[in-house]
């Protein structure tokens, strides 16, 4: 892990992506949005098959997975919505 990247992060999850986790949000280890998403599939592998079509908000801001989220920091997992 990088330096002053220890800690946690809360990640929170809406639509599919909480049916797939079982839960709104989950703690795990602060890291870049993909390191976090890989501990997400380790715990709930349900969530692999979700993972691909969601986007992500790091802290309310669009992320990418190399973008970084902090210890302490929140990531939103958004897969698509349907309705009109």
């Amino acid at each position: 892990m990088l330096a002053g990247m220890a800690g946690t992060v809360d990640v929170h999850f809406f639509a599919a992506a909480k049916a797939a986790v079982g839960r709104p949000t989950l703690s795990v280890d602060a890291g870049t949005v993909e390191s976090v998403l890989d501990q997400v599939v380790a715990a709930h592998p349900a969530f692999a098959a979700v993972r691909p079509q969601c986007s992500f908000l790091v802290d309310g801001l669009s992320a990418g997975p190399q973008d970084q989220v902090t210890a302490g920091g929140r990531l939103d997992v958004l897969p698509p919505f349907a309705g009109g």
